[in-house]
């Protein structure tokens, strides 16, 4: 394969000649549009590698539209007979820790939005920016800086990773922008991580220069989520990215990302979750928390009811940390548990605050497409460096999907995502199935002791179904 050879431009016609769906066409389309230099990339060609770096990375963007489940499944897959080459390829350049996945990853959001941007028609909505993090669970202590995080989903330390996202909303999609990966120290200091000394000793290790840029990666490991969060964010910004509200829940509202926020010159302000706790706030009632505020509200009967959220709510001015906020109050029923929302945005009211603290689910709906459909978290590489890689393909992949999804007026990622794989399903499938017809002739042709191919188009001359799956085979063959 030579450095001019179109990958992406020849599975679009490849797919053309054979019928395919509308989506794995529109894919294919997108992907052909984007466009990434090798300064971006950052990864150095291999003298030995037919294949170029973006070469590389448009296959391995292509994998789970494949169906191709890593690169160990590759050899066998549709795609290999599209363009032949062998497993270690893809593993070096994962490996490879010079490759800029976050410039990657900017690139293609700024190009895709960009398409968005020039497409839309209406006036523009509003648009939030949410900090989340996701459990990456995994089983085997071989990997890389692997140790135990607390699950808040389980309740319970759990062996794997916490993946910290920055998604970006207009209120009718959505994006990843950035991510990081973080472990914890743990509490006890003869089981760092909460590993044994033998679990920890059996992790793979791998000397790094400081130039390379997994060391950054590396650095943010068991650094503060919200100081990481705040270069997240600083890092979007200077990628232009602008975004009207930051949306975060009660793990990340804190002073830190409320000062950070406000001091932004562009008017941004912070919608986040608050917890019931000791926080004091400065009020006309007095320096209070939150739970003493709302027995006060209560009292002085300043709770209202709003029929278009179903919930009764209650509102006071408040100062934190010097910072004039709002709080805002919720309660669903008359006896239920109240949570609040604090927000820098002092117009807003607590209806409008609900409803745009509400787009945060998007974030947590994005973890799941991209761990049911992607199979965010399910990388088996050891080394640090293929576990960023991993994460950021599956990034690529979701705004590529998040993209079509938003133009093709499919009403899910996982129904785009089903319709994609199904062509490259069946193609898997007719040559698997000839494969096996193709050793069962053999097989009879030995014992008979005649010619395998003449059997063989004896039996095809006399089967349709046989003939149509040697068909299907056949254009594979010819494609690659």
């Amino acid at each position: 394969m030579n450095k001019n050879r179109h990958i992406i431009g020849e599975l679009q016609e490849f797919f053309a000649n054979n019928d395919a769906s509308k989506a794995i066409n529109s894919i294919s389309t997108i992907m052909n549009s984007i466009r990434i230099q090798s300064k971006v990339i950052g990864s150095v060609k291999n003298p030995n590698c037919k294949f170029t770096c973006l070469q590389v990375l448009q296959l391995l963007v292509l994998f789970p539209f494949f169906s191709v489940k890593n690169a160990a499944n590759y050899s066998s897959s549709a795609l290999c007979k599209l363009f032949t080459c062998d497993k270690d390829m893809f593993y070096r350049f994962m490996n490879d820790g010079n490759v800029n996945w976050r410039c990657i990853i900017y690139s293609v959001f700024r190009q895709l939005y960009s398409r968005v941007s020039r497409k839309t028609t209406a006036k523009s909505d509003v648009k939030c920016v949410i900090i989340d993090d996701t459990d990456l669970p995994k089983t085997g202590f071989k990997t890389e800086k692997i140790g135990k995080v607390f699950s808040h989903t389980q309740m319970k330390p759990i062996l794997g990773f916490k993946a910290m996202f920055l998604c970006f909303t207009d209120g009718i999609s959505q994006s990843i922008l950035d991510f990081s990966l973080h472990g914890e120290e743990g509490k006890r200091s003869d089981k760092p991580q909460g590993l044994s000394k033998k679990q920890a000793n059996s992790r793979y290790t791998k000397e790094r220069s400081e130039d390379e840029r997994i060391a950054k990666r590396s650095s943010e490991y068991l650094a503060s989520k919200i100081e990481t969060a705040i270069s997240m964010l600083k890092r979007s910004i200077i990628e232009g990215v602008r975004f009207d509200y930051l949306l975060v829940d009660s793990w990340f509202t804190c002073t830190e990302l409320l000062k950070f926020i406000v001091s932004r010159h562009f008017g941004c302000h912070l919608i986040g979750m608050i917890k019931m706790g000791k926080i004091k706030y400065e009020t006309a009632l007095g320096t209070k928390t939150a739970p003493e505020l709302i027995k006060v509200l209560q009292k002085t009967k300043n709770l209202k009811y709003s029929r278009s959220i179903g919930y009764y709510t209650a509102t006071i001015s408040a100062k934190i940390s010097g910072i004039k906020v709002n709080l805002f109050f919720y309660r669903k029923g008359k006896n239920g548990n109240w949570n609040a929302l604090l927000t820098s945005d002092l117009k807003l009211d607590a209806k409008e605050a609900f409803r745009l603290y509400s787009r945060r689910w998007v974030i947590e709906v994005a973890h799941k497409e991209m761990k049911q459909n992607l199979k965010l978290g399910k990388n088996q590489c050891r080394d640090f460096a293929g576990q960023i890689a991993g994460i950021s393909l599956c990034v690529l992949q979701y705004n590529i999907l998040s993209y079509v999804k938003r133009n093709e007026s499919y009403e899910t990622i996982g129904g785009l995502f089903a319709e994609i794989t199904k062509n490259s399903v069946e193609l898997s499938v007719a040559e698997k199935i000839w494969l096996l017809i193709v050793e069962v002739i053999s097989v009879i042709a030995e014992a008979l002791n005649c010619d395998a191919m003449a059997l063989t188009e004896q039996v095809i001359s006399n089967d349709k179904q046989i003939k149509a799956v040697k068909m299907a085979f056949d254009k594979l063959a010819v494609a690659a």
